[in-house]
């Protein structure tokens, strides 16, 4: 599974966590998204005489559903876990006691991760294309996994996981020394 050893980002004085380094931006772009939805609509109902309060309320709702829709999962990765954090609470696995790794989506792929406890979780599969130290610490936390014996269900979604990221990140490397 492509990565042997590396340090992960810093992360609150944490060397040994990494976070989704795009994340602060998918969030300001949610927000951007939901004031595009809102200030025009409600400049247009105002400019026609029409904005009431509580038709001002009920742009403000539409803004924020769509605020929450687009609004991504936090994703924090450490030595033996993973926790995704969304709206509703956050989802922790202990990746050095996988059980079952999934993948499932057409467009929008997603992972599925069920550790040893039963807990589990569902991650988007570009966070990991766009943060190798996240895919790290997955993936060594995934090899204790195979070496403990409680991977049972995966092992060629994490392999094929691998081959993708490792891919990914050789012709980066081609490209920044210009040999690609």
């Amino acid at each position: 599974m492509g990565w042997q050893t590396a340090s992960a980002a810093p992360h609150a004085g944490r060397p040994d966590i990494a976070v989704d380094r795009h994340w602060r931006a998918d969030a300001r772009r949610a927000v951007e998204y939901s004031l595009a939805f809102v200030g025009p609509i409600m400049l247009l109902d105002w400019c026609s005489g029409g904005l009431t309060l509580p038709r001002a309320g009920l742009w403000v709702v539409l803004g924020f559903a769509i605020f929450v829709i687009s609004l991504p999962s936090r994703v924090t990765a450490g030595d033996g876990w993973l926790a995704v954090r969304g709206l509703m609470g956050e989802r922790r696995v202990r990746t050095d006691a996988l059980v079952a790794v999934g993948q499932n989506g057409g467009i929008a792929v997603h992972l599925v991760l069920r550790d040893a406890d039963g807990r589990w979780l569902k991650l988007d599969r570009q966070v990991l294309d766009a943060n190798p130290l996240v895919w790290h610490l997955i993936d060594a936390g995934a090899r204790r996994s195979i070496q403990r014996g409680t991977l049972r269900h995966g092992r060629h979604v994490l392999q094929e996981l691998a081959d993708r990221i490792d891919g990914q990140e050789a012709r980066a490397v081609l490209m920044a020394s210009g040999m690609l």
